[in-house]
């Protein structure tokens, strides 16, 4: 049986590709941090600001092309 020290150290805790470029794309040209969640069909994209939130659902196609996905994008205020 393994512990947990040998299942995690075969974890890989790296962030998801479309999850890394929507964060780099919005902190190069924005400069906020956001959190990114990824679910099966769907990436929830949650920021402190509303104005930010607004803005980047305006910027959807572009945050998608960034990307390189075709999930439902979802924006929410922390």
């Amino acid at each position: 049986m393994d512990g947990i020290a040998d299942i995690l150290s075969r974890k890989d805790f790296d962030l998801p590709p479309e999850v890394r470029a929507i964060k780099e794309y919005i902190r190069r040209h924005y400069d906020h941090e956001v959190q990114v969640t990824l679910q099966p069909r769907t990436i929830i994209i949650a920021a402190r600001s509303s104005a930010l939130i607004g803005t980047l659902r305006l910027n959807a196609p572009s945050l998608q092309k960034a990307a390189l996905t075709d999930k439902k994008l979802v924006f929410r205020v922390r």
